[in-house]
């Protein structure tokens, strides 16, 4: 990445970037497989789940069919939609850090592949809401659900630049997002993708902490 680039548009994913909702997710990931008679001996290996599309995952790691896995998601958001939305932590420095970043004059995006009616949702729930100047993500009824899908949705309704942003994010989809669209791209360190898989994706940059990422972020912001 170009440490020159100066940068308007900051695109944050949200599970495992912003927030942790390992305990949300896998029990309505456990739950939907309760639903086929599936059970789960350790919460700990659907730690997979966070961050890919739903359906690709009942797929890759259950075997189910496309058709069976967007009807396990409908399943899984029976729970979701009402407690495992709630059962999520905001990761220490947040906050401070999407402030500091507002103050600076960056615009601030929500390019997430969860449902943006949960999205928002979530956001408004830990207080965040007014920092983003776009709230970005999948619909219920599938469209947009990869992450490159949902970049170039939201860089179109902001009419952004591809050298105006840079996307952040913790797994390689997001990375692979990013490059789809042309966008910079930094990966995180606390969520739930190791740096191998990260670099290997094509990350740009690493960010081993939030106060890493922000001074990476400020040091990268040209509007004013």
């Amino acid at each position: 990445m170009d440490g020159n680039n100066l940068i308007k548009y900051i695109f944050f994913d949200l599970d495992g970037t912003l927030t942790d909702p390992f305990e949300g997710i896998t029990r309505c990931v456990e739950y939907a497989l309760n639903h086929y008679g599936i059970t789960v001996g350790d919460r700990r290996t659907l730690a997979p789940f966070i961050g890919p599309p739903l359906a690709d995952s009942f797929i890759k790691y259950y075997g189910f069919t496309r058709e069976k896995a967007f009807e396990a998601i409908d399943v899984y958001r029976e729970r979701f939609r009402d407690i495992g939305l709630f059962e999520n932590e905001m990761y220490d420095g947040v906050p401070e850090m999407l402030d500091g970043l507002k103050n600076a004059g960056a615009k601030i995006v929500l390019a997430t592949s969860k449902p943006r009616v949960f999205a928002e949702r979530i956001l408004k729930h830990f207080g965040l809401t007014e920092y983003f100047d776009l709230i970005d993500g999948s619909e219920l009824d599938g469209t947009r659900v990869n992450k490159d899908e949902v970049i170039a949705h939201a860089l179109e309704a902001l009419k952004c630049k591809k050298n105006e942003g840079v996307m952040i994010g913790d797994r390689l989809h997001d990375i692979d997002g990013a490059k789809k669209n042309g966008l910079d791209s930094i990966g995180v360190l606390w969520g739930y993708g190791s740096e191998d898989e990260l670099i290997g994706a094509g990350a740009d940059s690493i960010a081993e902490s939030i106060d890493d990422l922000t001074r990476m972020l400020l040091s990268r912001i040209g509007a004013k």
